[in-house]
């Protein structure tokens, strides 16, 4: 074979965008219901601390998915995301969980 081979990505980074997307879409949603929750029945200490960390940890995921998608669009065959990433969008999104489960379970 001469030439170089041509990547035939498929679907999969068209997914893997899309997957991005969804998770920083439901991290907004529990930011937003998080910021709502500690405004109701009163301000708290607590309450805010919890919302602001809830806030912090969706920024953080929204870069790190901006990130992950500009590389998916740039490359032809985007490298594997880089453990300091992967480890902060792990903590984040397992934040992002624990904040949820404590407004379904206050609530």
């Amino acid at each position: 074979m001469t030439g170089a081979r041509v990547r035939d990505p498929g679907l999969q980074p068209e997914r893997t965008r899309l997957a991005w997307r969804r998770t920083t879409l439901s991290g907004a949603v529990v930011a937003v219901l998080a910021g709502k929750t500690a405004l109701t029945g009163g301000v708290s200490a607590a309450g805010l601390v919890a919302c602001a960390l809830c806030c912090v940890c969706w920024l953080g995921l929204l870069g790190l998915a901006h990130r992950r998608i500009r590389a998916l669009a740039a490359a032809s065959a985007p490298g594997a995301l880089a453990p300091r990433y992967a480890s902060a969008a792990v903590f984040c999104t397992v934040a992002l969980a624990v904040c949820g489960t404590a407004l379904v379970v206050r609530g």
